[in-house]
């Protein structure tokens, strides 16, 4: 087992490389659908389509979300899925999950859908506040007392 001094850089680089967010709350969504659904699998034999719909579409929602995580450069065809699939458990599954999963595939469908791998990682307001900082005190110990610029 690794340490946790090394685990934890380990992970952050993984999440990174992926639209982590957007998978872990599509996934999170067909769970709590899943989860809101309470008929044995008899009555939704007994039901019919609607009734297998109605863990069919979660059960999506939570391999879409899975997907997103494991293969990120197919997260466009993944999201586009979650997000039909999701609009689709209100209908389907007791209104999304009583909405809560249906919020949560779709935020996460359009997290994953609009993240983009090549971007450079935000820098934090604290961070940029103190290179501002360091740069006005640089300019303010440069200029000395003000010099004039001269034309030739």
């Amino acid at each position: 087992m690794a340490p946790r001094g090394k685990l934890r850089p380990a992970f952050r680089r993984w999440r990174a490389g992926r639209p982590f967010w957007g998978g872990l709350l599509l996934a999170l969504g067909g769970a709590e659908i899943l989860l809101t659904l309470r008929a044995s699998l008899d009555v939704v034999l007994h039901v019919g389509m609607q009734g297998l719909a109605g863990y069919l579409l979660p059960a999506v929602m939570l391999l879409c979300g899975v997907l997103i995580l494991v293969n990120p450069t197919q997260r466009l065809f993944y999201s586009v899925i979650g997000v039909l699939v999701s609009l689709g458990s209100w209908l389907t599954s007791n209104l999304g999950g009583f909405f809560v999963g249906l919020l949560l595939g779709v935020t996460g469908s359009c997290l994953a859908f609009g993240w983009l791998p090549d971007q450079e990682p935000r820098v934090s307001r604290r961070r940029r506040r103190k290179e501002a900082r360091a740069a006005r005190a640089a300019r303010a110990a440069g200029t000395g007392g003000g010099t004039a610029l001269t034309s030739g």
